[in-house]
């Protein structure tokens, strides 16, 4: 299975919900579709990094990705940006956290200047979201529906960073 097979059980959600939500007149029922988004995209966010790690590890030798697969086992809900960086990539080198700062950076400011949207800040607003919906019940008042599908569009550039940084073997 590849990384990116991962994003269909969201889209499908996504492409569902954009079905039905505008005609949904009440605005508090409408804001918990900004939660429910949320939590679907981070779901998929988690599934398509475990992949990428864990393919990763395969290739380099057999125990090591039995090892990481394992390991990432334990580490759900473990994915922002900073926690990718110090605590999954780390431990595969420093090369790859500088590959993939740099080609974070790089999309970063390529999506920005093109899109005029922040990929990074599209990602952690992501998992804050289903962070305050998932665990506190919390209801986000301040983006729309349409916001959090366009979060999880944008957001999944981080995660083709991520991909092309430890897909490529050209280290």
């Amino acid at each position: 299975m590849t990384y990116s097979s991962h994003f269909q059980h969201a889209d499908d959600i996504v492409n569902h919900l954009n079905d039905v939500v505008h005609e949904i007149t009440d605005p508090l029922l409408k804001a918990k579709y900004v939660g429910f988004v949320s939590v679907a995209a981070v779901t998929v966010y988690e599934l398509a990094i475990k992949e990428i790690f864990i393919a990763f590890a395969r290739r380099k030798h057999r125990v090591f990705g039995h090892f990481i697969e394992a390991y990432l086992d334990r580490v759900n809900g473990r994915i922002r940006l900073k926690t990718i960086r110090e605590e999954h990539i780390s431990r595969f080198g420093a090369e790859y956290e500088t590959k993939f700062q740099q080609r974070l950076d790089q999309k970063t400011k390529q999506y920005l200047r093109d899109k005029h949207r922040g990929i990074k800040n599209s990602y952690t607003n992501l998992i804050i979201w289903r962070n305050d919906f998932s665990h506190t019940g919390e209801i986000n008042t301040t983006a729309t529906y349409e916001e959090a599908v366009q979060a999880y569009e944008d957001g999944k550039e981080v995660i083709h960073c991520l991909a092309s940084c430890m897909i490529d073997e050209g280290l």
